[in-house]
């Protein structure tokens, strides 16, 4: 992301609900006020919530720089009814030309390749052809709604020009509309495997709808096998949430696994062998009825044979759990999963 932040010569479009302070940030700060300076047209939308830990004076080293830099629904007392409504993509879209999403934030949990428990496991994506169109729509839409400014001309939208053989669609979802979109392109994906689903998230907290319909998977013979967070995670009031629906996935024999080196971070979905999406939304209620998010899906399989190596790559890395010991645990466990597990529709 950082070289082409340097290689930029006419825009930078970037939204990330993460950006804290520290090594990353600074690097990412002053990269972006480089080239403001250069003359380039830099933005910079991040959450209110989600860049809490933010260094003022990184915001001044931009904006004193020329970049234009806004907080996503900043919180005051009259807009108290959308706080829970934030944007969670990840975006970073450099000349209309190449394009970045992921579940990378702008932190140093990223500096490495979880090699230890604060180096975060994730996956990031670059992305060039004519889908890049729709990831600068994705940031006009909340820069539209933070600003007021409207995103428009050639040089944002280039003629589409195909760069390889992939096919590629960008879903969004946003508050107070469109939400849905999300959910029921999961759902269908879901719906559509024949043989083999694979499913990595950081934050498993399916609905009743997703949970029956992995269930249905399993009915029709599909392999699912699912990565999720040790109790590394970051948050662990999802992981005690998800931990209490596991009961009926075991049963079914879905296999669920714990990453163990540190916390694992994406976001992913493999549909048999040819069709895997990525991006920011996680298999959660909150990233498919409150959070703004943005996911791509590809098909082709040669890259979802890619993304099944490192699937199994994690795998290796992981520890699977059985019925027999999500039935063991101790009666204080289980209380507590089940008092998480009410409030899966927040998490």
């Amino acid at each position: 992301m950082l070289q082409a932040i340097g290689a930029a010569r006419s825009t930078i479009d970037m939204e990330t609900y993460i950006y804290w302070s520290g090594a990353v940030g600074y690097k990412f700060a002053t990269a972006l006020a480089a080239k403001a300076r250069d003359g380039v047209e830099v933005r910079l939308l991040v959450d209110w919530v989600g860049s809490l830990p933010f260094d003022e004076d990184l915001i001044r080293i931009m904006t004193r720089a020329g970049v234009s830099f806004e907080r996503y629904r900043p919180v005051y007392w009259y807009t108290l009814d959308r706080v829970n409504n934030r944007t969670h993509r990840k975006l970073l879209i450099v000349d209309g030309r190449v394009a970045f999403t992921g579940g990378v934030g702008i932190a140093d949990n990223w500096l490495g390749n979880a090699r230890n428990p604060n180096e975060w496991r994730d996956t990031h994506y670059r992305v060039e052809g004519p889908v890049v169109s729709a990831f600068q729509a994705a940031f006009a839409e909340d820069w539209l709604e933070a600003t007021g400014e409207t995103l428009q001309g050639e040089k944002f939208y280039l003629p589409p020009e195909p760069a390889g053989a992939l096919s590629a669609q960008l879903i969004l979802s946003s508050q107070p509309n469109g939400s849905e979109n999300m959910q029921l392109m999961m759902l269908a994906a879901i719906a559509a495997a024949k043989d083999h689903l694979r499913i990595g998230m950081a934050y498993f907290v399916p609905d009743d709808i997703a949970l029956q319909q992995i269930l249905d998977a399993r009915r029709r013979g599909v392999s699912v096998d699912v990565i999720v967070p040790s109790s590394l995670t970051d948050v662990p009031l999802a992981r005690k949430s998800s931990r209490y629906f596991w009961g009926d996935l075991l049963r079914a024999g879905v296999r669920i696994f714990e990453f163990q080196p540190t916390m694992y971070h994406p976001k992913l979905l493999i549909v048999d062998d040819v069709w895997a999406s990525f991006g920011s939304a996680n298999l959660d209620e909150r990233s498919l009825r409150l959070n703004d998010e943005a996911t791509l899906n590809v098909y082709g399989k040669d890259f979802a044979t890619t993304q099944i190596d490192l699937f199994n790559q994690d795998l290796q890395r992981s520890r699977q759990v059985s019925l027999d010991q999500w039935e063991a645990r101790p009666l204080s466990e289980k209380i507590t999963d089940w008092f998480a597990s009410r409030l899966r529709s927040q998490l």
